[in-house]
């Protein structure tokens, strides 16, 4: 009998470090892209983005965008799990010593440090986390654009596996149709595009057969420019199934959404 306990225990033991070594190999570590920026420990989270170093410094995990708290701002409701995006960051980073990672602008107009984190000990990309976790969105910048590929790609297993957020309607990716019903909204809207042309110094990529009514992404001068240097026409992107990012606004009666970088849009 002893030499039956101990056989259970030791393949107990073996299950438990192998389900141990294949949760490490998941976890998502800092993309080698970034530009190391040093080392700080974790003082408090603000919410499920955002934190304050023991250096009296506020950071702001750059590439995502965590559901809402109201944070003291009147008539502002609290986006569905906010409270369990917070709880996440709490228990990823809390009270941890941290390593930063940059990518682009470093500090916003708030003054706030703009970086990814991983945690010292064990490598752990904190971004990457709250994505394969389900707890944030991808969120990039003109100035913030590195690592989009690598956070898409946890992005998208965690809405396959509808994990967090991906599990509630308030998040759901958006047809064309649906667009007009979240203006001045941060949306994913997923449809193929029916038409792309070029008006005066901009690109308009429409959704439908009728402008005046299609869902739009709209390409600025600036954001072309982006796009050249990419090596991307977006006149080339008519018939292209995309799935597109950024706060919808109304333009008479259709929906536009202006695109400002080549990571706001992914090619299906």
């Amino acid at each position: 009998m002893q030499h039956h306990a101990r056989v259970i225990v030791i393949v107990v033991l073996l299950a438990a470090q192998a389900a141990l070594a294949w949760a490490e190999a998941r976890a998502p570590r800092l993309p080698a892209e970034l530009e190391p920026g040093g080392s700080a420990t974790v003082a408090t989270v603000i919410d499920g983005d955002s934190l304050t170093l023991a250096d009296g410094r506020t950071l702001r995990l750059v590439g995502i965008q965590a559901p809402k708290l109201p944070k003291g701002r009147p008539n502002f409701p609290e986006w569905p799990l906010a409270g369990a995006a917070r709880a996440a960051l709490g228990e990823i980073a809390d009270g941890r010593s941290v390593t930063l990672g940059f990518g682009g602008a470093r500090q916003d107009r708030y003054g706030r440090v703009l970086a990814h984190l991983a945690r010292a000990d064990d490598g752990l990309w904190i971004e990457g986390e709250l994505l394969r976790r389900g707890l944030a969105r991808v969120y990039t910048f003109p100035d913030n654009r590195a690592a989009a590929p690598a956070m898409y790609a946890l992005e998208v297993e965690a809405r396959q596996a509808r994990r967090g957020i991906w599990a509630d309607p308030f998040y759901a990716v958006l047809t064309p149709e649906q667009a007009l019903e979240h203006v001045d909204a941060f949306e994913i809207v997923e449809g193929r595009v029916v038409e792309a042309v070029r008006v005066s110094s901009g690109v308009y990529l429409n959704f439908g057969a009728d402008w005046h009514t299609a869902f739009t992404l709209h390409l600025r001068g600036d954001a072309l420019k982006l796009f050249r240097a990419a090596g991307i026409d977006p006149l080339a992107l008519r018939g292209a199934a995309l799935r597109a990012r950024g706060y919808i606004r109304r333009d008479r009666g259709r929906a536009v959404i202006d695109i400002t970088h080549p990571e706001e849009i992914e090619r299906l």
